[in-house]
């Protein structure tokens, strides 16, 4: 028998390897293993009864013991296989009992070209300008998008990405995707801006420097949460921020609580009292500006307006990390002094009150095309179960949120999900678990596969389309 003739050909996604003995597939995910294509991961279920670490049970044997497996099971999509090329069912359609209620879980690994990540990095420092690319290895993998309150977003992937450009391209967008998507760093450079490197759950590394605080608000926010801090402590007080820059004296909550006029001039856009805008262009300094000199953004200050010799004035960043305080000396200048005891709280405070600066990484796709197909033989009706919210999507088992309108598109925090959930098929495209839990009368009103429906314990003994092991893990906290 020839080299060729010992080879399989496997089926589970478009790529269709041919598998020598003993070796995986492009994906690492199927093998050749004494003549017939094995799942190399174990299908990952979920129970609240078992403790950290998990347990294995046998799986696709006929010769299982019998073990028991927890009454509260869930059966999810990690290492189930996929519906491709998704004429046939899901590999695992499990029904159960909930609160008396019969009900089914339609369990596959989806293979997602249309599939991406936005990602959430809590800082204030510059990371590139809006629409600017993201590289990863020097390939554009993304963009950076608008920016929310104390955070800077990257939409990351996508098919244009994926597989609209050059090999490379599309090869390490699905490899920086899958890395994230399972709990990886992965640094990356953005066009007009810094080198970040990103990791779920991790703070982000800016430049080479850890990011540690989230900000505690804008500069008027602190302003309104901290000004009852500063009275009668200090007689200015200014909030450096690349959004909103604020000035206690002027700023309302300063008004209301009977603070008196400094005849201060801040150089920037004068949006509403107290509150500035483009006082710096974004940068790594203070509050997310350029400034490393916080006086940069004064102008001469106006003794008509309260302006004086021995004026107290006090600048801070959005998260306490950065502060200077001044006396304005016979001139009317600020000269920098050490900072008083009583104002080191009120710093504290802000500091205290920022949260911790972390990335999160969400999983978005489109859970569309034919892999609905291995749910029901009319495929729009899962969508339109999905939308109407009798069907209930999980992905390996965590919540998702799924978008209004057409289609199935779906989001979903990866550090809810076990380890190693994710996997890729070098189409470019990333696979990801799915599992769609609905009562049992309305999947068979929607044209499921009724024949294909099996218990807990029969899907244990059976197993899916190729043998592999089951791994019983804790719910994920």
């Amino acid at each position: 028998m020839t080299e060729a003739q010992e080879k399989i050909r496997c089926d589970a996604c478009p790529v269709m390897c041919y598998i020598a003995p003993g070796q995986t597939g492009a994906c690492d995910r199927y093998a050749n293993e004494g003549g017939r294509i094995v799942r190399t991961d174990p299908v990952v279920m979920l129970s609240h009864a078992v403790e950290a670490g998990g347990w294995v049970v046998p799986f696709a044997v006929r010769d299982w013991d019998g073990s028991p497996v927890p009454a509260d099971a869930f059966v999810t999509g990690i290492g189930s296989g996929t519906t491709y090329p998704d004429y046939k069912p899901a590999p695992f359609i499990v029904s159960s009992h909930v609160d008396g209620a019969d009900m089914v879980t339609v369990v596959t690994e989806a293979i997602f070209s249309y599939c991406g990540v936005k990602v959430k990095i809590d800082t204030d420092r510059f990371l590139g300008p809006e629409g600017a690319v993201v590289r990863v290895e020097g390939e554009p993998v993304g963009h950076v998008t608008t920016a929310e309150y104390g955070s800077q977003m990257l939409s990351l992937g996508g098919v244009h990405h994926l597989t609209g450009g050059g090999k490379a391209e599309g090869r390490i967008t699905c490899a920086a995707m899958l890395a994230l998507c399972n709990g990886e760093a992965v640094e990356m450079e953005i066009e007009g801006g810094s080198r970040v490197t990103v990791q779920a759950g991790r703070a982000p590394i800016v430049d080479g420097v850890q990011e540690r605080r989230m900000r505690v608000g804008c500069g008027s926010a602190t302003i309104g949460m901290f000004a009852v801090q500063w009275q009668g402590l200090v007689d200015e007080v200014v909030v450096v921020d690349d959004h909103i820059t604020g000035v206690v004296s002027e700023h309302q909550a300063g008004k209301v609580i009977g603070w008196e006029p400094t005849g201060i001039k801040i150089k920037g856009h004068r949006s509403t009292p107290g509150r500035y805008f483009r006082v710096s262009e974004p940068g790594q300094g203070w509050g997310g500006t350029r400034l490393t000199d916080p006086l940069e953004i004064l102008g001469d200050w106006n003794p008509k307006k309260g302006a004086r010799p021995g004026l107290r004035l006090l600048m801070v960043s959005t998260t306490g990390e950065e502060f200077a305080y001044y006396v304005l000396d016979a001139g009317l200048h600020p000269v920098r002094q050490p900072l008083p005891d009583s104002l080191r709280k009120s710093v504290d405070l802000i500091a205290e009150n920022c949260e911790p600066s972390l990335c999160t990484v969400l999983f978005m796709g489109g859970a569309g095309g034919s892999l609905r197909a291995g749910v029901t033989k009319n495929p729009v009706r899962l969508t339109q179960s999905v939308q109407g919210r009798v069907t209930r999507l999980t992905s390996g088992g965590a919540e998702t949120y799924v978008w209004p309108g057409g289609g199935i598109t779906f989001m979903v925090d990866v550090t809810r999900l076990p380890k190693g959930a994710f996997g890729y098929v070098p189409t470019p495209a990333l696979v990801a678990p799915l599992e769609f839990t609905l009562p049992r009368d309305a999947y068979l009103a929607m044209g499921g596969h009724e024949d294909s429906i099996r218990t807990l314990v029969q899907s244990v003994i059976e197993g899916g389309e190729y043998p592999t092991s089951a791994r019983v893990e804790p719910w994920p906290e």
